[in-house]
């Protein structure tokens, strides 16, 4: 009988030791796929048995109950997140389970640049990799309700920077990200501020960061550009800056600004009016942000582009003609 019951013993445990071979073997196996690549979608509320065969119904070749045990078996069922995920060949169902845990869902980025205008952005937008274009049809005015800024300008209200979203994402969540980012940088740009700046408000801030942008071509010249626009400003000399004129024209712009373009009166034309355009004209980033609320000390009120992406400041405008003869007109 000892013998007998040993012989038993020693039989359950050769099964119970194939068994878990048999299922180490498992998870250690790459699971087949229906193509290279599979998209599954997990929905909030999905509970881990609905989760298995929503993995069996996106193309993967497994039994869902058997997947549901070593759900079950592992412990970390209840850590399955949803989103979007992509599951790629040669996954095995250990390696998956971790992946559901830690919510690796399917990234895509997208870069707004410095500098950019809302075209533009939204331009990149509609490009976006898997991104819904949920706003690619509003119109500007109907997208800032949407955003929760009603009569507000888009122009500007965006920080440069790129966004990684889950694949199938909504553009209209990176917005509000980029809409979110841009208030905490100009927030913290104006708490930052010199005592005795030009601009008055944090919008006035806004809309030089962005000329400022604009203007420059020398990361270093940021806070001299700053410094020329204040000093205008101070006295009331209107401020005369290109990009301005070239953001009233619109889709008329060409590339070539003309003499008559600059006498063009638009709300944006900074040579016929004085002071601020009324919105900015493009995308600043932090070092304009920064620049345009603690400009460079000094008297200088003009400047010209050297033809190396630095620029040539002046205090006066004889030092500013000789200094657009020099570099722009060879002389």
């Amino acid at each position: 009988m000892l013998r007998l019951l040993k012989s038993l013993f020693l039989l359950a445990l050769l099964v119970a030791l194939g068994v878990a071979a048999a299922g180490w073997w498992w998870l250690e196996r790459p699971l087949p796929l229906a193509t290279p690549t599979v998209d599954l979608v997990i929905e909030p509320g999905t509970v881990p048995r609905a989760v298995a065969r929503a993995v069996r119904d996106a193309g993967v070749d497994v039994e869902p109950e058997l997947l549901y045990a070593w759900f079950r078996v592992s412990g970390q069922a209840p850590q399955i997140k949803a989103g979007n995920y992509e599951v790629e060949r040669g996954i095995t169902p250990r390696r998956l389970l971790d992946k559901l845990a830690r919510g690796e869902e399917a990234l895509r980025a997208v870069t707004l640049v410095e500098g950019w205008n809302i075209r533009q952005v939204r331009a990149a937008l509609a490009k976006g990799d898997q991104l819904k274009p949920d706003t690619r049809d509003l119109a500007d005015t109907d997208l800032m309700k949407l955003l929760g800024r009603e009569g507000v300008h888009p122009e500007g209200r965006f920080f440069p920077d790129t966004y990684t979203y889950a694949k199938g994402s909504s553009d209209t969540a990176v917005l509000k990200r980029a809409m979110r980012a841009m208030d905490k940088r100009l927030a913290q740009a104006w708490a930052r501020r010199a005592p005795d700046v030009a601009v008055k408000t944090p919008e006035e801030a806004l809309v030089l960061a962005s000329i400022v942008e604009k203007e420059t071509g020398k990361a270093a010249d940021r806070t001299m550009i700053a410094s020329v626009f204040h000093n205008r400003l101070r006295t009331g000399m209107p401020l005369q800056t290109d990009p301005t004129v070239i953001y009233g024209m619109g889709a008329a712009f060409n590339g070539n600004l003309r003499k008559v373009d600059l006498q063009a009166d638009t709300p944006w034309n900074t040579y016929t009016r004085p002071g601020l355009p009324p919105t900015p004209i493009a995308m600043p980033g932090k070092a304009s942000l920064l620049a345009a609320v603690q400009p460079a000390p000094g008297k200088f009120l003009y400047f010209v582009a050297k033809g190396d992406g630095a620029s040539q400041f002046s205090a006066t405008l004889d030092e500013h003609n000789r200094a657009v003869n020099r570099y722009q007109r060879g002389q």
